[in-house]
């Protein structure tokens, strides 16, 4: 498995290179996120032994066990809805928050983090695709999120985070990340340069991800094949 999951990470960054290729940019300027929710704890290890020291977990439960086997052997980012009621596990489990998407959930974040003498990288996640079932904060009020989470003194806020539609139309995927790159570009002018973070991209999208101007994605399936019972 060890061999199969090394093969995995050389065949993505290999995909990463000829995406950069195409879409004239840089590799060194993407980031990846190795998933491993629902996935064994000796994947989080082989992902790190191979250089992916950023790790991506859904559950505050499952990644507080992961982590007490483990220790922080990584950066761990929470990549999947937050209660508010789990927030104050999830800072001093989490060094990234990539799905805050109201302001409720954003001061929460900022008075656990304040308790805990941390400071907390936060993404705002966005829902580009309008799909109901998806979380995320409406495009049209992103702007005054940002605005309102910025101040916060607990929070650094880096950058915005987007799930692609539910579609093989490649033209609805890419419209989906090109709306949140605008939003991006536009919370830059308002945070600035630590602003610097756009999270989207997935196993079957990244490619497109990379092309509207992803810094980050979020890979699973690629590296590690489907979840797993655990």
């Amino acid at each position: 498995m060890k061999e199969k999951v090394a093969n995995n990470i050389a065949r993505l960054y290999g995909q990463i290179a000829d995406a950069c290729e195409e879409f004239d940019r840089d590799t060194d300027d993407i980031t990846v996120v190795a998933v491993t929710k629902r996935q064994p704890v000796h994947f989080i290890q082989m992902a790190v032994a191979a250089g992916l020291h950023n790790i991506g977990e859904s559950r505050v439960q499952e990644t507080e066990q992961k982590i007490k086997e483990l220790g922080q052997i990584a950066r761990f980012h929470m990549v999947g809805h937050l209660q508010t009621n789990k927030v104050k596990k999830a800072v001093q489990l989490f060094d990234v928050i990539q799905s805050v998407d109201t302001l409720k959930l954003a001061e929460e974040i900022n008075k656990q983090a304040g308790e805990a003498k941390l400071d907390i990288e936060c993404l705002i996640e966005v829902n580009c695709s309008g799909e109901t079932q998806k979380f995320g904060i409406a495009p049209d009020d992103c702007l005054d999120l940002i605005k309102k989470v910025h101040p916060m003194s607990n929070i650094s806020l880096a950058g915005l985070m987007t799930i692609a539609p539910n579609t093989d139309d490649e033209e609805a995927v890419r419209a989906a990340f090109h709306r949140c790159y605008e939003l991006f570009k536009q919370g830059q002018d308002i945070v600035g340069e630590n602003f610097d973070t756009l999270s989207m991209g997935m196993t079957n999208d990244f490619r497109l991800a990379i092309a509207e101007g992803s810094t980050m994605i979020r890979v699973g399936t690629a590296l590690f094949g489907p979840r797993q019972a655990i």
